[in-house]
Formats: structure tokens, sequence, C-alpha cells
């Protein structure tokens, strides 16, 4: 047995040892009975996005759609599809945004920038609302004609 699935019939048994634990959403029906298959399951499942929570992988989603991706990706591993294969399937039925870790290539520079574009106007806003505010405090205001008349009156008793 090679290292890698070595490695990976461990992080079955460990995940089989701790259940639900480190299940994340993933049915006690889904599992498929040969370890070494389902650690690649697993292993797919935890880099695919689920398509309605958005933030959650497939293997922690508890949506339907994510239940279909697993049973999918259990599927095809069962008739002798490669990890590739199924992510190149799965890429090209749903797009790079299935992929909680999208390549960087024109088409997903907007994932890629989006929060990068966000944080630079929300610092360029802040900065320059801090430069508005200083300018203001530091601007000279003009003397009501009350104001005006107090002070010329303080002014001349002072230099009296």
């Amino acid at each position: 047995m090679s290292m890698k699935a070595s490695l990976r019939a461990l992080l079955l048994l460990g995940s089989l040892a701790l259940g639900p634990v480190t299940a994340g959403a993933v049915e006690p029906d889904e599992i498929l009975g040969d370890a070494t298959l389902e650690a690649r399951a697993r292993d797919l499942s935890a880099h695919l996005r689920c398509m309605v929570c958005q933030n959650e992988s497939i293997d922690d989603s508890h949506a339907p759609l994510a239940r279909d991706l697993r049973l999918l990706v259990r599927e095809r591993l069962k008739v002798g599809d490669s990890d590739e294969a199924i992510r190149d399937y799965l890429v090209r039925r749903y797009g790079d945004f299935i992929l909680l870790k999208p390549p960087l290539k024109a088409e997903t520079l907007a994932l890629w920038g989006a929060p990068l574009i966000v944080l630079i106007v929300g610092a360029a806003a802040i900065i320059a609302n801090m430069r508005r505010r200083d300018a203001n405090a530091l601007a000279p205001k003009e003397l009501s004609e009350a104001e005006a008349a107090k002070l010329k009156s303080a002014l001349e008793r002072d230099h009296s």
C-alpha cells in the first residue's frame, strides 16, 4: 500500500472513530465500504463548495444539493474516475465557483480580487474622512456679529 493510500485509510479510520465530530454532514448511508475510496471522496468533498451555503464545503453542508454532490462524487469514484476527472466534471458543470479555492485566472480574478478591492476602497474612504475632519478642525471659522462685538470689547478692555 502506498504512503498516500495509507494516509487516506488512516484519515478515514480517524473520522470513523470520531463519528459525527469530523464527519460534517456526511450521512452513514453515503459512506463507501472501500476505505480508500471513502478517503478520496472526503478529500474531494472538503475542497468543493456547497452551491447553496457557499461558505461551506459539500462535506460540511446539510443542504440537499450538497448531499447530491457528495453522492455524485462517490458514484464517479466507484466507476473508476480519477480525482482530477471528477473535479473537471464539476467545474464544467458549475464553473470554478464550485471549488473552495478557485484557480487564479482571468475568469476568476473577481473572486480573488474583490476582497482586496473592498479593503482598498474602505481604507481610502476612512483616510479621506479623517483628512476632511482634520481640515475642518483647522479651518478658521467666521465669527457672528455678537461674537465679534464681544471679542472687540474684550480686546479694548485688555488694552486700556
